[in-house]
């Protein structure tokens, strides 16, 4: 079967995420591709950008376009009622009030995971030849499918001989501890879980057909939060093909209160060029009226895209890559045709500032390796290798 291709759009909230997602979808259905755009995001704006009624099963919106809402409280019935009902009665049993109790029952984070889920029905349908994604505006959902050896650790231990001694230890626990374990029913969920994150990160791994798009405004918070999200995608081995800058003030705007605010804008977009390099940054102005409705959303497709394949894939290299191992680390950075009298590094707090031929380029550390400095550095086939010891 061919997979489809797929693109997730992350990023702060407010950035116009929503809107560039959309405006992709647009586009790849123009030009005579089964497109599907699907919000995991709570807010769910989707509808308001499209300007048409969007529930939480696709549903056509135009030639070759389906959208879809998808709604965390079906996933949420669907993949953990079992569970919830389990840890619900528990609560109640320890006095918690019932409302309270359905409450707690759903984890952190569970409802965006859930909602995600629908993205592996999608793409193992066949339905579709692109497959867009506007996720919710952080990238926790993304880190939660990050964790597959977790999950495989779960299948191993909880579901073999641990679930035998769970069944035999029901009817003890009741007895003896007035408390409840866990049925076969909850049991079984959790498996479903479990196995599904490891599919959904092998999906989301896979270069060849998948990738994450960062949308971000240029200023100098969204881009540190794009920043930190760019780290931990490259940590967990997901592609990022592109960032997307948003809302940026043409040249036609010189002088007075809105020239001065392009001015920052052009300091905060080098920024961007130098640290997320060799990444593609793709741009789209500032509008002169609100991006909804297919006619803005298409001339946005333009301005991001020009006459290029929003589906194509822009970049098919990780930017930037983390391992550790023993309580070393190790960062590998694509820095073509540096030579090594060009490279010069320091570490300040959780950045490491990476100079190349008189530029500077800031890579924010994931937490793993707050305990860890640069101990060397060397030059391999156009990427910098930055080993870290204790």
């Amino acid at each position: 079967m061919t997979l489809p291709r797929t693109i997730l759009y992350t990023g702060k909230g407010g950035v116009g995420k929503t809107s560039v997602a959309a405006a992709t979808a647009r586009r790849c259905a123009a030009d005579g591709r089964r497109t599907i755009v699907l919000s995991t995001d709570p807010a769910h704006s989707l509808a308001d950008v499209l300007e048409t009624e969007v529930g939480p099963a696709p549903a056509p919106v135009a030639e070759c376009l389906w959208a879809q809402q998808v709604s965390a409280q079906d996933e949420l019935e669907r993949q953990w009622s079992a569970v919830r009902a389990w840890l619900a009665q528990v609560l109640v049993d320890r006095g918690v009030d019932r409302i309270a109790a359905e409450e707690l029952t759903v984890p952190p984070g569970g409802d965006e995971l859930f909602s995600l889920l629908e993205l592996k029905r999608h793409v193992e349908s066949g339905e579709w030849d692109v497959i867009v994604v506007d996720c919710a505006p952080t990238g926790e959902t993304l880190r939660l499918l990050s964790f597959p050896e977790a999950a495989r650790w779960w299948l191993g231990k909880l579901f073999g001989r641990e679930s035998q001694l769970l069944a035999a230890a029901r009817p003890l626990a009741r007895a003896f501890l007035d408390v409840s374990l866990p049925d076969e029913a909850a049991l079984a969920e959790v498996q479903r879980l479990a196995e599904n994150l490891v599919a959904m990160h092998e999906i989301l791994c896979d270069r060849r057909s998948v990738s994450l798009r960062l949308v971000m405004t240029p200023d100098r918070v969204v881009i540190a939060e794009s920043m930190r999200t760019f780290t931990y995608l490259s940590l967990y081995g997901y592609l990022t093909d592109a960032v997307v800058v948003n809302r940026v003030f043409p040249d036609a705007v010189d002088g007075g209160y809105f020239g001065a605010w392009r001015e920052l804008q052009q300091r905060e977009l080098a920024r961007v060029d130098a640290g997320f390099a060799p990444v593609p940054v793709l741009q789209a102005p500032f509008f002169e009226a609100e991006v909804v409705g297919g006619a803005m959303l298409d001339r946005l497709a333009g301005e991001i895209f020009g006459t290029g394949d929003p589906a194509a894939l822009l970049h098919d290299d990780l930017a930037q890559e983390f391992e550790l191992s023993g309580g070393e680390g190790r960062l590998r950075l694509a820095v073509p045709f540096a030579r090594k009298a060009d490279v010069s590094l320091k570490r300040v707090g959780d950045e490491l500032i990476v100079r190349v031929d008189g530029r500077q380029r800031t890579v924010v550390l994931p937490a793993a390796f707050a305990g860890l400095r640069p101990a060397g550095a060397a030059l391999d086939d156009g990427a910098l290798v930055v080993r870290f010891g204790p």
